[in-house]
């Protein structure tokens, strides 16, 4: 045996973290895959959030769509998708605006946009 450690094998050290983190990745990726919402508002609940998912109701009501919009709070979801300015709006899983409050009009540009 060396006093330096050299040819021991290293130990395999099991964190106790790695469990929930593991189990917390496959959350973040069953959300992902959700296929219910949609339509899903990223933000923390703010003033400019609520103004964004309002718009995208009446988007979603003008083109005659009957679709549930998520909000979405956890800022580890909200990360999982790369935001890191909010409000966010995400349609069929991708982020198709960020950082600004869209009007209503713009929220149905993009969905016409997204159903071509």
């Amino acid at each position: 045996m060396s006093i330096f450690g050299f040819g021991k094998k290293k130990e395999e050290i099991e964190s106790c973290c790695k469990e929930k983190k593991d189990s917390k990745m496959k959350d973040l990726n069953e959300v992902n895959d959700e296929k219910e919402a949609f339509v899903k508002v990223l933000g923390s609940g703010c003033t400019k959030c609520n103004q964004l998912e309002e718009a995208a109701k009446e988007a979603l009501k003008i083109m005659g769509m009957d679709t549930t919009i998520e909000h979405v709070t956890d800022f580890a979801q909200i990360a999982a998708y790369g935001v890191m300015t909010t409000p966010a709006l995400v349609v069929d899983n991708k982020v198709v605006s960020y950082g600004k409050v869209l009007k209503t009009q713009d929220v149905v540009l993009i969905l016409k946009q997204i159903q071509k």
